[in-house]
């Protein structure tokens, strides 16, 4: 039986502290082949919050699972209610500097291959190209029963129009595009199935409790098994997700960077952990490596 999923860890107070010092990252950056994962915390200035940081989603929100998803019709109502009206916002979040710096960096070579947490697909906005997503995408939408893929704004267009003037008023937005909602203003919301089969549709990402694709997994692992460094920014890999990347580079020699304003997960086995607001501390490694960050996005 699988297990609830780990939201929340509690830093051991034996962890190196952090810096504000980037230098190893920027050496790191010199020297190429930089594998880079990146977390929510990349995409907060984008207006996107994250889980786990100083007014984290979390403190307010049990995400949803997969096996109460899969479970239960009314928490596919209470999902697909919340998710529509997120969405809304959701689709709106446009690139910030975090992600153009990425960009940036990819286009001058300096990057060996990028994994994303993040279900956003702001890095690919933003330019940066094969990006791996390992949580997969809010954009995609998967049929449970025949396995088509259509495209949320497809969706998202069905469920206007089963669900003519539902606005209610959310009290915010989570990372995974889930707005808070109350059940009286879930309501009766209409769910719509599959136009292939008539299945259950979902959104084509990774919920907690759920599994990572086996392929992918190996797939990210052989982009770490070819980098020089990884690099870790906006994430606190608290979920082995994202934490067994760090611990296969630690154990393979490795060096792991990370950029995250609190400790990680993957601190002790980091190189070093640069503590500044990522938006400010990218921009100033770029800055310094001479590579500039233009705001250009991809619509």
């Amino acid at each position: 039986m699988r297990m609830r999923p780990t939201l929340h860890w509690t830093p051991p107070k034996n962890l190196p502290p952090g810096t504000t010092d980037p230098g190893p990252v920027i050496d790191a950056l010199s020297a190429g082949g930089v594998l880079v994962l990146s977390g929510a915390g990349i995409s907060t200035q984008s207006g996107i919050p994250d889980y786990r940081g100083e007014g984290g989603s979390l403190s307010r929100h049990t995400p949803m699972t997969y096996q109460d998803f899969t479970a239960s019709a009314q928490a596919r109502r209470r999902y697909w209610a919340r998710s529509h009206l997120g969405w809304r916002v959701f689709s709106r979040a446009r690139p910030n500097v975090g992600h153009r710096a990425v960009a940036a960096f990819g286009r001058h070579g300096l990057l060996s291959g990028m994994i994303t947490q993040n279900v956003d697909g702001l890095h690919q906005a933003a330019g940066s190209e094969g990006v791996v997503e390992l949580h997969g995408s809010l954009g995609r939408v998967v049929c449970l029963s025949c396995g088509a893929l259509s495209q949320r704004r497809e969706l998202a267009r069905r469920l206007e129009e089963a669900n003519a003037g539902y606005t209610p008023v959310a009290a915010g937005i989570n990372p995974d595009g889930d707005a808070d909602l109350t059940d009286e203003q879930v309501g009766d919301f209409r769910v719509v199935p599959c136009t292939t089969c008539g299945g259950i549709l979902k959104p084509d990402v990774v919920f907690f409790g759920e599994a990572v694709p086996p392929q992918r997994v190996e797939h990210c692992r052989e982009l770490v098994r070819a980098a020089a460094s990884l690099l870790v920014l906006g994430s606190s890999l608290t979920v082995m997700s994202g934490l067994r990347f760090v611990r296969q580079a630690a154990q393979a020699g490795t060096p792991v960077l990370i950029m995250n304003r609190d400790p990680t997960r993957g601190d002790a086995h980091a190189l070093t952990r640069v503590a500044l607001p990522l938006g400010t501390a990218l921009t100033t490694v770029a800055d310094r490596l001479g590579i500039p960050v233009d705001d250009q996005t991809v619509t």
